[in-house]
């Protein structure tokens, strides 16, 4: 554990002028309430102003001796529960009870009114919580007494309410804190869900009393004030956001180890407690005691100081005084604090971490507090916060540690550019220049990540060089970034051959065919081209798909690798560029134009390659709003092409069976569809890979039938095509009796073999009193002349045999019916279900 003792928590102190000697003492707002020892019955009232000085504001009188003040605003916001008793609960081994368990205690909390009328009772609620620590090396004896007992709250930061005209903090309850101490040992618990020890404080010598602040803990001891650092702004960090650990942001551990900042002498100390940036402090030595102190004496301040044990006339006159102790600001300690790790960057890298981490804790808990935002040194402390994170990317960049790659989000959280960084890690000149994986670890994320930073061609040159002799295997792929597009060619050529001797591969070969084109060496581009198959070539642009664009003014323009693809392999230059979208390196709306841009489309034309595009995107497209979009620009297309009686410009890369087969958002098409189609006239077949891959959408559950009707207008009375997609759109929005009208005018041969496909469940009773009757009543008008009417009508016969009892069967037969023609279903269902 760092121990910081020459740090200075504690700046200069003011004597409170009280009249009498102090028992009890508390603060709030801007106020130190004092109460008097003994039997003196009064409380002195003082205004605390700046650096600690205190203003008498006046006394009264109590109608009894003083046993215990608290400060509490009215409402709902903050409370203080006191509670005293004698009874005590022995455990006989560590434990921590939540709840319902808790209550076993059998110690009664009440809340009682206060009588004021912001009081909001209705908001308040007990919990119960019992620590049992662990107490066995001291036995049960005065060692394990319990002195200090607080809760801690800390609050959401961020948000803020408009009242009166004036923007005041809303403080929303973030993280709860419990620390208990006993004089030699403390324990700080995090009280959320569950309960959570964060740390233990052990002590030089046996405390008097402590009192827990988001930044310190203060402790006094029978002759000394020690200042601890704590770990709440670190447990709340990751309340408010639980996923702070990531390649964005970090915070320091709860599990970093405690350190003690500093041990003041003091006199005495019995009592304190603290209040916004003071630590209020009762000092009350014996005479004795402070003739000893005066000797002359050559005591080490160290941890091994023992208290003072030359009490031995308690009766005696006591000194007393009561100080205002006043801590130094967040900044000014902060940059003691930086100051010192220094003294630790070439000998101990672990400490060095270890204090910045501390001095990022203390500016972060600052950063919490509610009052931050009204802060008059807010701008500092948010400067402070951006320097505390360069100064950690610093240590993981430089450092060879375990924890290497949290140089990435500290980097990043201190609002430093890459060249920023860059010239605070790298050497100029220095060729031997040894780089660490966390400072790689940033780089190559960074540069991978198309930030809108360019770098000089001086800056892209050493970049080069650091790859090549770390990582030679990334350099085609930093090369490749939009970091680096003022690379110089040459330079970057003579690395790749460099480093092809040691790890060839195919993007390798692609980087250095795009250097040749962007050096205008066209003999050496078609050399590199032609040094693998096209096949092989094709994947390695899926490796390296930054080679198919370049980036100018926001515009995507396709390269000529993009070009020679798309003459060669446009399946594998689809499969690049969705595998771009696939991983967020391109936009829907960015590919579009890039398809549209290399295929030479006007405005209005959708080249056939984005339209392969969209078919294949939809493989691997998962969320709901980009599917709907993908599925109505494909209906959009399909109907257009159809409709205008217009083929694609190129053979589609896939069949419809080929995406049936491949994506479920394109389904089976349905039998009753097939049937329809194959009565169709001759036109119907002029596009067949448009028109059932269009059924195949509409029979699939995943496009929304409802808006996508408007689209598909065009088609409504289109031949037996628009008459598939009016029925495929009436059955997916529930309207089967409308699909059923529409199939007994439009192609009665398909009537049957739709309800035997849809008529299920819910909509099963639509067999006998829609389809039977209809079917009935065009077999009397039709006659013989329409046998499809007929050999219908039997095939209905038959189901609702199947599925009525003989009753109902018998009431659903048209009374002039004939009686041979209906006689062979009824005594079919007569020997199913006889009548009873």
């Amino acid at each position: 554990m760092v121990q910081l003792y020459n740090l200075h928590p504690f700046g200069s102190q003011q004597v409170v002028p009280c009249k009498q000697e102090p028992a009890h003492f508390c603060c709030g707002q801007d106020e130190l309430f004092v109460a008097c020892a003994a039997a003196s019955c009064g409380v002195e009232v003082f205004a605390v102003r700046e650096q600690g000085r205190c203003e008498p504001l006046g006394s009264f009188a109590t109608l009894g001796a003083v046993l215990r003040m608290a400060h509490s605003h009215d409402g709902p916001s903050e409370h203080t529960v006191q509670l005293e008793t004698d009874e005590f609960v022995i455990c006989q081994k560590p434990v921590e009870l939540l709840g319902e368990e808790s209550k076993s205690c059998e110690i009664p909390i009440v809340l009682e009114s206060t009588g004021l009328a912001t009081e909001g009772t209705e908001y308040f609620q007990v919990r119960y919580l019992r620590f049992t620590p662990d107490q066995s090396p001291f036995g049960f004896c005065e060692d394990t007494k319990l002195h200090s007992l607080q809760l801690l709250p800390m609050y959401q930061t961020g948000s803020s309410v408009k009242a009166h005209g004036e923007t005041e903090n809303e403080r929303e309850l973030l993280s709860l804190f419990c620390f208990f101490s006993l004089p030699h040992v403390g324990y700080l618990y995090s009280v959320g869900k569950l309960v959570e020890l964060i740390s233990t404080y052990y002590y030089s010598e046996k405390s008097e009393q402590a009192v827990l602040t988001p930044q310190f803990l203060h402790v006094i001891t029978s002759e000394n004030l020690q200042c601890f650092t704590v770990r709440c702004s670190a447990a709340a960090a990751r309340d408010e956001d639980p996923y702070i650990d990531t390649t964005v942001k970090a915070c320091p551990p709860v599990s970093l180890d405690v350190c003690t900042l500093r041990m003041q002498l003091f006199i005495g100390p019995r009592a304190i407690c603290h209040f916004k940036n003071h630590v209020i402090l009762l000092i009350k030595a014996d005479t004795e005691d402070i003739t000893e102190r005066r000797k002359p004496t050559r005591r080490m301040l160290s941890r091994k100081t023992g208290g003072i044990k030359s009490r031995k006339n308690p009766d005696s006159e006591s000194g007393w005084n009561l100080y205002i102790v006043n801590t130094v600001s967040t900044v000014q300690l902060y940059r003691e604090m930086v100051d010192y790790s220094r003294t630790y960057e070439n000998v101990k890298t672990e400490s060095c971490i270890h204090l910045l981490s501390e001095a990022h804790l203390l500016v972060r808990a600052a950063i919490m507090d509610p009052g931050f935002f009204k802060a008059d040194d807010k701008e500092e402390l948010l400067t402070a916060f951006r320097e505390s994170c360069a100064f950690l990317g610093d240590c993981y960049s430089r450092f060879d540690t375990k924890d290497y790659h949290l140089a990435l989000p500290y980097y990043r959280m201190s609002g430093l550019s890459m060249m920023e960084v860059l010239e605070r890690v790298v050497s100029q000149g220095d060729e031997k220049q040894k780089y660490e994986r966390g400072f790689i670890f940033y780089l190559t994320h960074s540069l991978n990540e198309d930030l809108n930073e360019e770098l000089s061609q001086e800056l892209t040159t050493k970049i080069i060089q650091i790859f090549y002799l770390t990582e030679p295997v990334q350099l085609p792929h930093i090369i490749c970034t939009p970091c680096m597009r003022n690379v110089c060619p040459s330079t970057a050529m003579s690395y790749l051959q460099k480093t092809e001797k040691i790890v060839p591969s195919v993007v390798l070969t692609l980087t250095k065919a795009f250097m040749a084109l962007k050096m205008g060496d066209l003999m050496m581009y078609k050399r590199e081209m032609g040094s693998y198959k096209e096949t092989v070539l094709a994947f390695g642009f899926i490796g390296q798909p930054k080679l198919l664009r370049q980036h100018k003014e926001g515009i995507v323009i396709p390269t000529e690798f993009a070009v020679h693809l798309k003459k060669t392999q446009p399946g594998l230059l689809v499969a690049a560029i969705v595998a771009l979208y696939e991983n967020s390196k391109m936009e829907l709306e960015e590919a579009d134009t890039f398809f549209k841009t290399l295929c030479g489309s006007s405005e209005n034309t959708v080249p056939q390659l984005l339209v392969d595009f969209w078919e294949a995107l939809l493989v691997v497209c998962t969320q709901e709003e980009a599917l709907q979009k993908l599925l109505l620009r494909l209906i959009c297309q399909y109907v257009c092409r159809i409709s205008k009686r217009e083929f694609p410009e190129t053979k589609p890369l896939k069949t419809t069976e080929d995406l049936i087969n491949s994506c479920n958002h394109f389904g089976l098409i349905f039998p009753w569809v097939i049937s329809i189609m194959a009565v169709g006239s001759p036109s119907d077949q002029d596009y067949p890979e448009d028109i059932s891959k269009l059924q195949s959408i509409l029979c699939s559950q995943s496009i929304n039938v409802a808006s996508a009707l408007p689209f598909l207008e065009p088609l409504s009375e289109d031949g037996n095509v628009g008459l598939t997609i009016r029925v495929l759109c009436s059955t997916r929005l529930g309207k089967y009796e409308d699909s059923l009208d529409l199939l007994l005018n439009k192609c009665p041969d398909a009537v049957v073999l739709y309800a035997q496909h849809e008529l299920k469940d819910d909509s099963l009773a639509l067999w006998w009193n829609k389809l039977l009757p209809e079917l009935y009543k065009r077999t009397r008008l039709t006659g013989n002349y329409c046998p499809v009417h007929i050999s219908s009508l039997k095939e209905a016969l038959s189901v609702v045999t199947m599925e009525l009892e003989l009753r109902d069967f018998l009431n659903v037969i048209p009374e002039d019916g004939t009686a041979a023609f209906f006689l062979p279903h009824l005594i079919h269902c007569s020997q199913r279900k006889p009548l009873t």
